[in-house]
């Protein structure tokens, strides 16, 4: 025991003497409610095999937690590895509906899918056959521009084909955690599942 004392005396509440210090949480975190995470498999599993993309409407709860209540998709142009948002009058009108039924949620960012090949956000050229290098940096792209409405947007990415057989959905939450330099973002994963 004196052993394990001394490697982690220097960390709180492990060490002698040492106090227990409240540790404040700062975890971020993304809350998908069910029916937005169905809406979310739904779409995706019609659209195999080609991408699909939607909004994630909800609100941000505080500092450290995105809350996502539902999710409207959009139309768009896709193929099996990639897509594109071509219609922002679509996202416009289906917005200025939702204030007119009463409906108080805002975008909190967007989801689209990777039917068969994972989850994780574009940003590079991927070896394998699966990854196109022509459509590298997609999702990175349209990240940013979500971010320059929100510097809190979260990118989620579902596997419609896996969450088949897995006992699970498979996502994955994403939000940009620094800049690299000029121009280059970093993501980090959030919640995978």
């Amino acid at each position: 025991m004196d052993r394990v004392s001394r490697l982690f005396g220097s960390l709180p509440g492990l060490g002698n003497g040492s106090t227990d210090a409240p540790i404040v949480d700062t975890a971020e975190k993304v809350q998908i409610s069910s029916l937005a995470l169905l809406k979310m498999l739904k779409h995706g599993r019609a659209g195999v095999p080609m991408e699909v993309m939607g909004l994630m409407l909800g609100q941000f709860v505080d500092d450290y937690t995105i809350n996502c209540v539902d999710v409207f998709a959009m139309p768009q142009s896709g193929t099996g590895v990639s897509v594109e948002a071509v219609d922002p009058v679509f996202q416009t009108k289906m917005l200025e509906m939702l204030k007119q039924t009463g409906r108080p949620e805002m975008v909190v960012g967007w989801y689209h899918s990777h039917p068969g090949f994972g989850c994780w956000m574009s940003g590079k050229v991927l070896e394998g056959p699966v990854h196109d290098p022509c459509c590298a940096g997609v999702d990175i792209n349209t990240q940013q521009s979500f971010e320059a409405l929100n510097q809190r947007a979260v990118a989620v990415v579902i596997d419609p084909v896996q969450s088949v057989v897995r006992p699970c959905p498979m996502t994955a939450a994403f939000l940009k955690s620094a800049c690299i330099g000029e121009g280059e973002s970093c993501y980090r994963l959030l919640s995978p599942h």
